[in-house]
């Protein structure tokens, strides 16, 4: 340094640099990819919580109910499906036979292949 002349070199400038922007780009990853876990979170959560309004809306019309159904959640979700299915079990309960029906309620997404299946027994009246 001549003449008392104080400040950075262009190697230090440019290695400060260097190390912000690594620093910086870790940091839009990071944040990137928790924005995508929150997106699958929330795509669950609705289609859970679509799975269980369908799954109740069927028990409530057990007495009518048909062994398979199927239809589309539109206008509020139209390239969301649901399925259902009603069909008899028997289950062992301290070595005794009980017969169960069991309705399973799948709500499908065909884009991504993305499913939420969801099982419940009833004992028959």
């Amino acid at each position: 340094m001549r003449g008392g002349l104080k400040g950075f070199t262009l190697l230090e400038v440019m290695v400060a640099l260097a190390i912000m922007a690594s620093v910086i780009l870790t940091v839009l990853g990071a944040v990137n990819f928790q924005l995508g876990i929150i997106a699958n979170e929330r795509d669950n959560t609705t289609f859970i919580l679509l799975a269980r309004s369908k799954m109740d809306e069927l028990l409530f019309e057990q007495e009518n109910a048909v062994q398979k159904g199927e239809g589309t959640l539109a206008p509020a979700h139209p390239e969301l499906t649901w399925q259902d299915e009603l069909f008899p079990v028997d289950v062992v309960i301290l070595g005794y036979p009980v017969k169960f029906k069991k309705l399973v309620v799948r709500v499908r997404r065909d884009s991504d292949k993305r499913e939420v299946v969801l099982e419940r027994y009833i004992l028959p009246k």
